[in-house]
């Protein structure tokens, strides 16, 4: 059996739940599907690319009403063209935005 060492220091978990997400400058807000999620970092699939570097706001909203909806201003790392049309965006999480 091969060993694997986990290289990240917080666990990602593989999610599917709405996502509403902004610019840093912008009041104007979009709709995605989060994707995965961890201390550190967020994907999403979004119907556009940011640029890396971009700062955004977003806010998760769990299908359940056990996990509370979290927002948290990230900055992206990257945009993924897949093949639909639609993009995956991976961020880093630099804050959570408490209530």
């Amino acid at each position: 059996m091969m060993e694997y060492d986990e290289k990240r220091n917080y666990i990602r978990m593989e999610v599917d739940c709405d996502i509403t997400y902004k610019l840093a400058d912008s009041n104007e807000h979009y709709h995605g599907r989060c994707t995965s999620i961890s201390g550190a970092g967020v994907s999403f699939i979004a119907d556009r690319p940011f640029d890396p570097g971009k700062a955004m706001e977003i806010n998760v909203v769990p299908q359940n009403t056990v996990t509370p909806p979290m927002t948290a201003f990230i900055e992206v790392v990257r945009s993924t063209k897949r093949d639909n049309e639609r993009y995956e965006i991976a961020a880093t999480i630099k804050s959570i935005k408490g209530d």
